[in-house]
Protein backbone atom coordinates (compact mmCIF):
# COMPACT_ATOMS: atom_id res chain seq x y z
CA UNK A 1 0.00 0.00 0.00
CA UNK A 2 1.90 3.38 -1.12
CA UNK A 3 1.12 6.67 0.78
CA UNK A 4 -0.40 9.57 -1.34
CA UNK A 5 1.93 12.30 -0.58
CA UNK A 6 -0.31 15.12 0.39
CA UNK A 7 -0.22 18.41 -1.82
CA UNK A 8 -1.02 21.89 -0.70
CA UNK A 9 -3.74 23.40 -3.41
CA UNK A 10 -2.81 25.49 -5.85
CA UNK A 11 -2.15 29.51 -4.67
CA UNK A 12 -4.54 31.19 -5.72
CA UNK A 13 -3.77 35.77 -5.28
CA UNK A 14 -5.94 37.71 -4.31
CA UNK A 15 -6.36 41.66 -4.23
CA UNK A 16 -5.35 41.49 -0.57
CA UNK A 17 -2.32 39.71 -0.99
CA UNK A 18 -1.34 41.26 -4.04
CA UNK A 19 -1.54 44.64 -1.88
CA UNK A 20 0.74 42.83 0.77
CA UNK A 21 3.28 41.97 -1.29
CA UNK A 22 3.89 45.45 -3.67
CA UNK A 23 3.48 46.82 -0.10
CA UNK A 24 6.53 44.66 1.45
CA UNK A 25 8.65 45.70 -1.89
CA UNK A 26 7.92 49.01 -1.68
CA UNK A 27 9.58 49.44 2.13
CA UNK A 28 12.36 46.67 0.75
CA UNK A 29 11.35 43.92 2.72
CA UNK A 30 13.31 40.72 0.71
CA UNK A 31 11.52 38.60 -1.70
CA UNK A 32 12.35 35.46 0.68
CA UNK A 33 10.78 37.51 4.26
CA UNK A 34 7.56 38.58 1.60
CA UNK A 35 6.90 34.77 0.56
CA UNK A 36 7.43 33.25 4.02
CA UNK A 37 4.76 36.61 5.30
CA UNK A 38 2.24 34.77 3.02
CA UNK A 39 3.20 31.04 3.47
CA UNK A 40 4.59 30.44 0.04
CA UNK A 41 7.68 29.58 -1.98
CA UNK A 42 9.85 32.05 -3.50
CA UNK A 43 9.19 31.07 -6.65
CA UNK A 44 5.27 31.03 -6.52
CA UNK A 45 5.98 34.05 -5.07
CA UNK A 46 7.49 35.31 -8.31
CA UNK A 47 4.89 33.49 -10.75
CA UNK A 48 1.86 34.61 -9.38
CA UNK A 49 2.90 38.20 -8.22
CA UNK A 50 5.72 39.28 -10.94
CA UNK A 51 3.98 42.61 -11.37
CA UNK A 52 3.80 43.61 -8.25
CA UNK A 53 7.22 42.52 -7.63
CA UNK A 54 8.44 44.14 -10.70
CA UNK A 55 6.85 48.11 -10.27
CA UNK A 56 6.24 48.55 -6.43
CA UNK A 57 10.13 49.76 -6.51
CA UNK A 58 9.55 52.51 -9.27
CA UNK A 59 5.91 53.31 -7.66
CA UNK A 60 7.84 53.80 -4.19
CA UNK A 61 10.38 56.08 -6.03
CA UNK A 62 7.65 58.08 -7.83
CA UNK A 63 5.87 58.73 -4.73
CA UNK A 64 9.34 59.86 -2.99
CA UNK A 65 10.59 61.88 -5.77
CA UNK A 66 7.13 63.24 -6.18
CA UNK A 67 6.86 64.84 -2.33
CA UNK A 68 10.63 65.62 -2.65
CA UNK A 69 9.73 67.26 -5.66
CA UNK A 70 6.82 69.27 -3.63
CA UNK A 71 9.27 70.38 -1.21
CA UNK A 72 11.82 71.91 -3.42
CA UNK A 73 9.05 74.01 -4.94
CA UNK A 74 7.30 75.11 -1.72
CA UNK A 75 10.87 76.54 -0.79
CA UNK A 76 12.59 73.84 1.20
CA UNK A 77 16.53 74.32 0.47
CA UNK A 78 17.99 71.01 1.89
CA UNK A 79 15.31 69.42 -0.68
CA UNK A 80 16.12 71.88 -3.30
CA UNK A 81 20.09 71.37 -3.16
CA UNK A 82 19.66 67.87 -2.81
CA UNK A 83 17.37 67.76 -6.43
CA UNK A 84 19.55 69.51 -8.25
CA UNK A 85 22.66 67.41 -6.77
CA UNK A 86 20.80 64.29 -7.72
CA UNK A 87 19.11 65.13 -10.70
CA UNK A 88 20.41 68.16 -12.41
CA UNK A 89 24.33 67.05 -12.02
CA UNK A 90 25.64 69.53 -9.52
CA UNK A 91 28.31 68.89 -7.05
CA UNK A 92 30.10 70.42 -4.18
CA UNK A 93 33.69 70.87 -5.26
CA UNK A 94 37.06 72.64 -4.06
CA UNK A 95 39.58 74.10 -6.57
CA UNK A 96 42.78 73.70 -5.62
CA UNK A 97 45.57 75.62 -7.13
CA UNK A 98 49.09 73.56 -6.88
CA UNK A 99 50.94 76.32 -9.64
CA UNK A 100 52.93 78.95 -8.29
CA UNK A 101 52.71 82.87 -8.93
CA UNK A 102 55.53 82.29 -11.37
CA UNK A 103 53.28 79.49 -13.09
CA UNK A 104 56.41 77.29 -12.75
CA UNK A 105 54.60 74.57 -10.29
CA UNK A 106 58.20 75.20 -8.30
CA UNK A 107 57.50 76.10 -4.65
CA UNK A 108 59.04 78.91 -3.08
CA UNK A 109 61.88 78.87 -0.64
CA UNK A 110 61.26 78.38 2.72
CA UNK A 111 62.87 79.92 5.29
CA UNK A 112 66.45 78.98 5.10
CA UNK A 113 68.86 77.70 8.19
CA UNK A 114 70.42 81.35 7.91
CA UNK A 115 67.21 83.23 8.11
CA UNK A 116 66.24 81.08 11.24
CA UNK A 117 69.22 81.81 12.63
CA UNK A 118 69.34 85.35 11.84
CA UNK A 119 65.90 85.06 13.82
CA UNK A 120 66.78 83.77 16.79
CA UNK A 121 69.44 86.35 17.18
CA UNK A 122 66.99 88.98 16.68
CA UNK A 123 64.96 87.30 19.36
CA UNK A 124 67.38 86.72 21.71
CA UNK A 125 68.17 90.60 21.28
CA UNK A 126 64.96 91.56 21.80
CA UNK A 127 64.73 89.44 24.84
CA UNK A 128 67.87 90.77 26.68
CA UNK A 129 68.99 87.12 26.50
CA UNK A 130 71.88 87.58 23.84
CA UNK A 131 75.52 85.87 24.67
Amino acid sequence: MTKKRQTKPPHAPTDATRQTVQLHTMVGTTQADTARVLNIDEKTLRKYYRDELDLAKAKANATIGGALFNQAKSGDTSAMIFWMKTQAGWRERKDINHTSEDRSMTPKAGITAVDAIEAAKQYQKIMGTDE
